[in-house]
């Protein structure tokens, strides 16, 4: 990130002016309008160290990173063709370092979210459509995270799996009460400590049975196996590169501060976002590297490990009934926590795109029914949630390169513009990403999927 950088260290004496942008939007959010600031050495009253109080923000979007889909796409690979594919998680985890944090930046710098821009810049006609693809990026996203959160019930109480189903949906939006305003801060906590949760559920059974160093370590040289290692790949790509996270990152950054409270400069906003998308993608990161691993060292070659359900009857028969129970609880953490983030992801996309400001409840209800459905009808949970994600992977281009274009362009950044450098290689991350979405529409079309 040299010459961003560069960019950023340019601006020293001018970061407590108005940040070189285009007049404010009528529609901004006041948390999020950049201000011009004469108290930004003053942290926020809410916190005594300023570092502490930007970090948060990139650990809410995290969660997206350890949904169910990850879950079963990590585990699938895993115990499908061993440690095969750890390259393409450890890639998928570095590219989406780059692309959260340059979300971050946009909020930051823009005080508007991508989603605002996006609704500022295109016609009618183009915003709505817009809209109605990453609405079904949107229900693909809650399909993963409610099947999830159904089938961790149905382990752990043996809840038929729409009853579990509409309990994930009931409590989750009760977390959303928290999404907004002064009580924002809350709702990091609990995302957080849900992630925490998550990351010992997930990560327990490696302390069980090790996997072999070098086994691992091997699995990084980047190879295929075949067209549906392929298949395999865009599929854990699009369970780690999530299109509704880069939306959100770019909110959240702003929805950090309730209204009227005191800001750092820009300047230190960059600096914190940095250090904190990096501490909350290495914890995601190693989360779905954990699950890949546990896979392929205590369930590779295992019939029935296709379903989550099934992982989870190999690893509580392979490791014990207590890491069974833990896994299951991870696994429903997972599901309330990123279900919640996923339709707060949702609602600002609507407003952004749209300009209508929905309750929350009908965000949640617009991508809660489709889920209950497939749980009503569906035979095999698991596959419609691996497909979910193979959507979600066709999503990913629509977010990610306008976000690329506008974090190079000098009217919207000011000094805060990617330099050419760092612009060519978020090009080289949205062409790689695009050229692995054309395979996998090539090989569905051509019946190979």
């Amino acid at each position: 990130m040299k010459s961003d950088t560069e960019n950023e260290e340019d601006g020293t004496m001018s970061t407590e002016s108005a940040d070189v942008r285009p007049a404010e939007s009528t529609d901004a959010r006041p948390a999020g309008a950049q201000q011009p600031t004469h108290h930004h050495s003053q942290p926020s009253h809410h916190h005594g160290h300023a570092l502490a109080g930007i970090l948060g923000p990139a650990f809410v979007a995290a969660v997206a990173y350890v949904d169910p889909g990850n879950v079963a796409a990590n585990i699938t690979s895993g115990a499908r063709y061993g440690y095969l594919l750890v390259w393409v998680l450890v890639l998928a985890n570095c590219m989406s370092v780059l692309i959260q944090y340059q979300s971050a930046k946009l909020g930051i710098v823009t005080g508007k979210s991508l989603p605002e821009i996006l609704g500022e810049r295109l016609g009618d006609a183009g915003r709505f459509m817009f809209f109605m693809q990453a609405e079904v990026i949107a229900i693909a996203t809650d399909l993963a995270e409610v099947i999830g959160g159904a089938i961790s019930l149905k382990l752990l109480f043996g809840l038929p799996l729409f009853v579990g189903g509409c309990i994930i949906g009931a409590v989750s939006t009760v977390l959303l009460i928290f999404e907004k305003g002064v009580t924002h801060r809350i709702f990091e906590k609990l995302i957080i400590g849900l992630l925490l949760v998550i990351t010992f559920g997930f990560i327990a059974g490696l302390f069980i049975a090790p996997p072999n160093p070098k086994e691992v370590v091997a699995g990084l040289i980047p190879r295929f196996k075949g067209t549906d290692t392929v298949l395999m790949a865009t599929s854990m790509l699009g369970a780690t590169v999530m299109p509704h996270a880069i939306y959100l990152h770019s909110t959240l950054v702003n929805d950090h501060y309730a209204p009227g409270e005191a800001k750092p400069s820009v300047k230190k906003l960059l600096h914190g976002s940095k250090i904190d998308v990096a501490w909350a993608l290495i914890l995601a990161g190693s989360v779905n590297l954990a699950l890949l691993i546990l896979a392929a060292n205590s369930l590779y070659g295992m019939t029935g490990t296709d379903t989550i359900e099934g992982a989870q009857r190999a690893i509580q028969h392979v490791l014990g009934p207590v890491i069974g129970t833990i896994f299951s609880i991870g696994l429903l953490a997972s599901s309330l926590s990123s279900t919640s983030v996923g339709t707060y992801a949702g609602s600002e996309i609507m407003h952004g795109l749209l300009r209508i400001k929905a309750p929350m409840w009908a965000c949640r209800v617009v991508t809660l029914v489709p889920a209950l459905v497939v749980l009503w009808f569906a035979n095999n949970p698991t596959e419609a949630l691996i497909v979910g994600q193979v959507v979600l992977s066709v999503g990913i281009p629509f977010a990610i390169i306008p976000l690329m274009r506008y974090t190079h362009d000098r009217t919207l950044m000011g000094e805060y513009v990617d330099g050419p450098v760092k612009h060519v290689v978020n090009i080289a991350v949205a062409a790689l990403i695009v050229a692995l979405n054309v395979v996998l529409i090539v090989l569905t079309m051509l019946g190979k999927a």
